[in-house]
């Protein structure tokens, strides 16, 4: 792997077995794409992501009881995923959501309403241990339902680390969302045009406007970890008062569906599932989303080697 001129390589932890686990709340759909139909959510693709780099994914979301909601189930349990807090509704439909792609490979999205993801039933066993970290968005808080059943978990589950992939999507990127999820933020990923909006900046491509940008944002809504992805350019990560940044390696770009959450999955798989350094963590970050954005679709078949680093599986 390279590495800049008088820094050790950054070496990718071995996996470990699943001692971790890490719940994913919000929405379960299908992306519908010209070239097919494939199972997506930020939080799913999270999950799967998670689950390949050796950590106990729990996805918390809702499906219908039809035929999409049924393949979905069975998807989980295909990839070994614990399927115990996805609930069946029988008066709303499986999401879906019509995902466009332009020259670049980038996804425009238009997302089904009143389906059974807006509507997530939450029961918790107070006795089981919380979950190492809880990731939300704010596109599954678009009803009021589901805030509240996203703060019942986050109550219930006491010294769970708070995760926020911000992941604005117009139109449902709304005040009382985005609002909502900050103030339960103990951490944010974000990329850099969610970031220039959240500050109302114009130009933060750079990496030192990055990171002017980022700073000011954290210190705006009283955070003390801000994650920032940058695409071809990297990513960059502000911790407890340190500026950590990592270039992006050359990648073949097939399409960005599912990028950021496998960016996001790869973080905190190194972070809590390995205990390496929030650098590394971020290291291993930006590798696996290079990874995805070269393949088709937001979970490609793929093991992790002993190392850590994502292989394809032949078709």
């Amino acid at each position: 792997m390279p590495h800049p001129p008088g820094q050790p390589p950054i070496l990718f932890p071995p996996v470990p077995k699943p001692s971790v686990t890490i719940a994913c709340f919000g929405e379960a759909l299908w992306d519908v794409l010209p070239r097919g139909i494939f199972l997506g959510g930020a939080p799913l693709n999270t999950a799967y992501h998670l689950s390949r780099q050796g950590i106990r994914a729990l996805p918390v979301t809702a499906v219908g009881r039809d035929f999409l909601g049924r393949e979905i189930i069975r998807r989980l349990a295909g990839w070994g995923i614990d399927r115990q807090g996805v609930a069946e509704l029988a008066r709303r439909p499986t999401g879906t959501v019509l995902a466009t792609l332009d020259a670049g490979g980038n996804a425009r999205y238009v997302f089904a309403s009143d389906v059974a993801w807006d509507r997530i039933p939450v029961e918790v066993r107070r006795r089981e241990p919380a979950p190492r970290a809880t990731v939300f968005g704010t596109l599954a808080l678009r009803e009021p339902a589901n805030r509240r059943a996203l703060g019942q978990l986050l109550d219930a589950w006491n010294g769970t680390w708070r995760v926020l992939d911000l992941n604005l999507r117009p139109p449902f990127d709304r005040p009382a969302a985005i609002t909502f999820a900050l103030a339960h933020a103990d951490m944010v990923k974000l990329n850099e045009l969610e970031l220039a909006r959240m500050i109302g900046a114009g130009d933060v491509q750079s990496p030192r406007r990055i990171e002017q940008a980022a700073r000011r944002f954290a210190g705006r809504h009283q955070l003390t970890r801000v994650c920032v992805s940058a695409g071809s350019r990297g990513a960059g990560l502000l911790w407890d008062g340190a500026w950590h940044w990592e270039p992006a390696q050359p990648a073949q770009v097939r399409d960005t569906i599912g990028a950021g959450d496998a960016f996001l999955a790869g973080f905190l798989a190194a972070l809590l599932g390995r205990r390496a350094s929030p650098r590394v963590a971020l290291a291993n970050a930006c590798r696996f989303g290079e990874f995805v954005a070269g393949c088709d679709g937001a979970t490609p078949p793929y093991r992790c080697d002993e190392r850590g680093r994502p292989k394809p599986i032949p078709s």
